[in-house]
């Protein structure tokens, strides 16, 4: 179902995402789509860390941006830069044509669901299994795009060489990316960065208990927490 958002250069209009976004990671869906970029690209600069939910979807954008891409069709999402914020600043499509869905339904009633198979129809099913035994492909595995916070033992440790023991770990299906440092109190910083992998290769829980985890690389890293996992 798509969705409206009013003027997000304006405070109310990035209040009314920010809520919306309360209980979501995308705009719309389980993955990032066309729709996250729409909004992405409609806001002037990064949003005020004041908007939780709008600042903290904006930076996993921006990395996925920046690391993986998003190819994601999503479900058609407008932006209205009008500063006349409705009501609501979600809009709901118009309910459908009652006469088109009693249409449809009268069709329906019309498709024999459980009717015998013609012998054109069993050739084909037929011809397309044998089809598929010939080809004997292995379905491609699949990927997954992984924010993750890596952090520190104290306000000493060095975080350079902190983000080089963490790169220095190589496995297939690996693939490191961007990162920044981010305040966390105190002094200390922590490493936030980005990784793509194969699913059916690298496991992100082995990947932190038995090797970011471990010596020599815990000489700098206390721990490590997910931030976001999604499938690309």
């Amino acid at each position: 179902m798509a969705v409206t958002f009013y003027n997000l250069k304006s405070e109310s209009g990035l209040k009314k995402l920010d809520e919306y976004l309360l209980t979501r990671s995308y705009v719309s869906g389980y993955l990032a789509s066309k729709d996250d970029i729409t909004v992405y690209s409609a806001l002037s600069s990064v949003p005020s860390d004041e908007f939780v939910n709008v600042s903290r979807w904006y930076k996993h954008i921006d990395a996925l941006l920046r690391i993986s891409g998003v190819s994601g069709e999503g479900s058609g999402v407008t932006v209205e830069s009008s500063s006349v914020v409705a009501e609501e600043a979600v809009a709901t499509p118009p309910a459908a044509d009652s006469k088109a869905t009693e249409a449809e339904d009268d069709d329906d009633d019309d498709v024999d669901l459980f009717g015998e198979e013609t012998e054109e129809e069993k050739k084909a099913a037929e011809e397309r299994a044998a089809a598929m035994k010939a080809s004997g492909k292995k379905k491609e595995s699949g990927k997954s795009s992984v924010l993750m916070d890596v952090k520190p033992w104290d306000d000493e440790t060095d975080m350079k060489k902190l983000e080089e023991a963490v790169r220095s770990v190589e496995m297939e299906g690996l693939f490191w990316g961007a990162s920044k440092l981010v305040p966390v109190g105190y002094g200390i910083k922590k490493l936030q960065i980005m990784l793509s992998i194969v699913d059916d290769l690298v496991s992100v829980d082995t990947l932190i208990e038995e090797r970011l985890t471990v010596e020599p690389i815990n000489e700098y890293v206390q721990s490590c927490d997910i931030v976001a996992f999604n499938k690309i």
